[in-house]
């Protein structure tokens, strides 16, 4: 199954090209904005094409233009039935994949100089440390978005990627949690740990005191600030933890990589009142997407199962049986750490979709 992740890529514009992306962004809100105001007042989608569009932008983006109306007044607006109109207020310019390319230096896009139409290099940071960015970019492109964020210009590049599996049986349970961020163990009982919820949980009680004395201040843009240091820090810790279960897996011939399906945890899991708050605030989504397109990158299949009582059932004799604290000790004998034990579990668990390699 295919699957579209972002790209983000830092961009260099001179001061004449960083002029007219600003100008470029407001116009295609605004152009958006007057679009969709357009078809709640006629309760119909627009029969618009670019002719009909007066605005200074090239042809391409004005279509796309077009296009997004369309699609917030269809999943929005109608949806919503007209209760919900949206008004875009972030500066943002799109052109779809036939308008743009790059090379290792550059992204070459039409921009529109003094009404005229022309394509422009924009110097870019595409090749990062690991020439990560420049792989996956080699993958079907979608829709390229450039915002400004912080006084500098990001190009967002949606990248579709359809995997190549390997061939072979060989299959990785990995249980996800909040003191131990993740636990894999191979068929053969090869295990390891990755991350350090307690290092987590403390780095966030660290910004949720400086935000307690900053609110007290009213400092509402260092609040924001920090909520996006704080965001990036756990981002990057779900991309190391991420890329660390997929080179586990490469360093053992593993074909499929089993997690469990999370969707509701929110409402269906019991935890303590401790860990109540770190539970709501856990980034399990993003990091089981971090996985599934790192691992779709290398030809590894992921596989969801069902999550229930993967932690409680003894992989011995199949009894259940309430771990204390990190620890599982089952009546037959068997003891071992309780996120050991949810991941060898979830190795043999059934597959949500019902597809799945035997373990």
């Amino acid at each position: 199954m295919s699957q579209t992740i972002t790209v983000k890529v830092k961009l260099l514009p001179t001061k004449e090209q960083e002029e007219i992306l600003n100008e470029m962004s407001h116009t295609y809100i605004s152009v958006i904005n007057q679009l969709v105001s357009e078809m709640v007042d006629n309760k119909k989608s627009t029969k618009k094409t670019s002719k009909h569009v007066t605005a200074l932008l090239p042809g391409s983006v004005k279509n796309q233009a077009i296009r997004d109306s369309k699609s917030i007044f269809s999943k929005r607006v109608k949806k919503s039935n007209y209760k919900i109109i949206p008004i875009l207020k972030k500066p943002v310019c799109v052109w779809n994949n036939q308008n743009y390319s790059f090379d290792f230096t550059h992204i070459h896009l039409p921009l529109t100089f003094d009404g005229k139409t022309k394509r422009t290099p924009i110097r870019a940071l595409l090749v990062d440390k690991h020439n990560r960015n420049f792989d996956l970019l080699k993958h079907k492109l979608g829709t390229l978005r450039i915002t400004k964020k912080s006084n500098k210009w990001i190009a967002q590049i949606a990248v579709n990627i359809s995997p190549i599996e390997k061939t072979g049986t060989r299959v990785i349970g990995v249980d996800l949690g909040l003191k131990v961020p993740a636990v894999a163990v191979t068929d053969d009982g090869k295990t390891r740990f990755f991350g350090n919820g307690r290092q987590n949980k403390f780095v966030r009680r660290k910004f949720k005191s400086k935000r307690k004395k900053l609110g007290k201040l009213k400092k509402l843009c260092a609040i924001r600030k920090l909520d996006d240091r704080e965001q990036r820090y756990m981002k990057d810790q779900d991309h190391k933890i991420s890329r660390a279960i997929v080179n586990f897996a490469i360093d053992h011939n593993i074909s499929v990589i089993r997690l469990e399906q999370l969707t509701n945890i929110r409402q269906t899991a019991r935890t303590s009142r401790k860990n109540e708050k770190n539970l709501h605030n856990w980034s399990f989504y993003r990091l089981s997407q971090f996985i599934e397109y790192k691992a779709n990158l290398e030809g590894i299949k992921v596989e969801y199962v069902n999550p229930a009582y993967t932690s409680q059932t003894c992989p011995k004799c199949s009894e259940k049986n309430k771990a204390q604290d990190r620890k599982y000790k089952c009546k037959c004998g068997f003891e071992k750490h309780r996120d050991l034990v949810g991941a060898m579990n979830i190795r043999y668990a059934p597959v949500v979709d019902g597809n799945s390699q035997p373990a």
